[in-house]
């Protein structure tokens, strides 16, 4: 019998039988020792079975160090970051005693200033004069003032109540001092435009950012503000914010003066953040001069023109936006482009676009036909122009009401002919744009004549009144029956 036959006849469904049996059915002595032989070990199969746990061990630690723990420590680092919602919103409902136990050095690291982390501010000091100090009087210990009580009366004309703090978030970047911080506000609606002003200018820019006072927007804010910064290393690099929490949604002058107190060169740029910077006017202006000798002096204004598409849709992308002025003549032509506001033209035509077409390049030149309504974009020194009146509350005249007091005080505007700036398209709040502006022009109206008051005033007492820091004011201010019965009798 073959062993094949003895194999099927005991193979399915049977009882393995003993060798005994086995051999009793065999025929050839071969056949006896086949069976009688000890079955091979299954070599191959455990070979295969370590192969395969082998490759199953490496899959697992490859993961689990290429993928997991990265997106471990990544979400670690979102949820526990200081910046992040969670951390944040803590910080708003933690009793003072937690307060004081919060990681200052973890705040450091993330460019956080540990006094602003807690949300309580920090302390402004004052100190006794050297003279008064050499000559034994004062004291040496400083004078501390709660950083709540100076900056309510820093902002006092302000809405309020109101919370400010400063430096919520600090860029890591350090700036030369005669560099030009661009100043702006900005609310959640336009972090997009936020996101691309910083990836353009790469150079320090203060935000203040308004945030509504309710639970669930400061979340979705501080989310949102979490999120950018995670995405955009130059916010990081260069960007200094500066939160203000409360229920007042236009409170522009307010957010303006925040934004250019807490500046850290000496020169800005007040813009609004829905305009695309189309050009380096930055390191144009620093390589020039010239230019920089009139900053320098404190009584000039540069101008940076601005434009807006003719057609609403062609505003949206600013990646098409043109990059030179040979670009932008060619779209004025065509009449794509024109001047920012051209249904308005005494916000920016004292700038006189067609002398800005013509000019030279490398050039500027003086606004001769100044308006009172005249509301450019400009580059100032920090430190000795007036500030924004923070009287003026939502949409009309706030801006021209900050350029106004600049120019009587002295200050005149020059347009730079190389640079331009191009509005992004977005729908405007035309209900309370409407409401507001019927307000603050009744306002404009008497701050014009308190402006010129005031100035011509100061002028003449010091004896200021015929010289050439007066002019703007004299002429703006002539037409005025008080202004003039004030100049008449001096």
């Amino acid at each position: 019998m073959a062993l094949r036959q003895v194999i099927f006849r005991f193979g399915h469904g049977s009882t393995k039988p003993s060798p005994a049996v086995l051999k009793s059915q065999l025929e050839t002595p071969s056949e006896i020792a086949l069976v009688s032989m000890k079955p091979l070990p299954r070599l191959p199969q455990i070979f295969k079975f370590l192969f395969a746990f082998y490759v199953a061990i490496a899959v697992f630690y490859t993961t689990n160090h290429l993928f997991v723990s990265p997106l471990r420590v990544g979400l670690s680092v979102l949820v526990n970051h200081p910046m992040s919602p969670r951390a944040l919103w803590a910080v708003f409902t933690t009793t003072e005693s937690k307060k004081e136990s919060l990681n200052l050095i973890d705040a450091r690291a993330y460019g956080l200033d540990p006094h602003f982390l807690q949300f309580s501010g920090g302390k402004t000091k004052w100190e006794s004069s050297t003279f008064a100090l050499e000559h034994g009087f004062g004291q040496v210990d400083t004078i501390v003032v709660d950083e709540e009580l100076t900056l309510s009366k820093a902002f006092s004309t302000a809405m309020r109540p109101s919370k400010i703090i400063p430096y919520f978030y600090r860029a890591s970047g350090e700036f030369e001092s005669d560099d030009i911080t661009v100043t702006t506000l900005v609310t959640s609606s336009r972090f997009g435009a936020f996101s691309r002003l910083i990836d353009r200018y790469r150079g320090p820019i203060s935000a203040t950012i308004h945030v509504g006072n309710t639970t669930n927007e400061i979340r979705t804010v501080l989310r949102s503000l979490k999120s950018l910064y995670a995405t955009s290393r130059n916010m990081a690099a260069y960007v200094d914010v500066h939160l203000v929490i409360d229920s007042f949604d236009r409170q522009f002058n307010t957010w303006r003066n925040i934004a250019r107190l807490f500046a850290r060169t000496d020169y800005v740029m007040m813009l609004d953040v829905d305009f695309y910077l189309c050009t380096d006017f930055r390191t144009a202006i620093r390589e020039t001069p010239h230019i920089m000798d009139k900053l320098r002096r404190g009584n000039v204004a540069l101008v940076v023109p601005a434009f807006e598409y003719t057609k609403y849709s062609d505003g949206l992308d600013p990646s098409v936006f043109p990059r030179d002025k040979r670009a932008l003549l060619s779209l004025v032509k065509s009449k794509h482009l024109g001047m920012f506001h051209a249904s308005w033209t005494p916000g920016h035509n004292s700038t006189d676009y067609k002398r800005f077409y013509a000019a030279p390049p490398g050039n500027i030149y003086k606004v001769t036909q100044y308006t009172s309504a005249y509301e450019p974009y400009v580059i100032v020194k920090r430190e000795g122009p007036p500030w924004c009146d923070e009287r003026f509350i939502g949409y009309g005249g706030n801006k021209a009401a900050c350029l106004f007091e600049m120019y009587i005080s002295g200050i005149s505007f020059f347009v730079l002919t190389d640079h331009f700036i191009i509005h992004q398209s977005h729908r405007y709040e035309e209900i309370a744009r409407k409401t507001e502006r019927r307000y603050n022009k009744k306002l404009f109206s008497e701050f014009k004549e308190e402006i010129c008051f005031r100035y011509l005033k100061m002028y003449n007492d010091h004896g200021l009144l015929n010289t050439t820091q007066s002019v703007n004011a004299l002429q703006e201010c002539k037409g005025r029956k008080r202004i003039t019965r004030l100049t008449e009798s001096t």
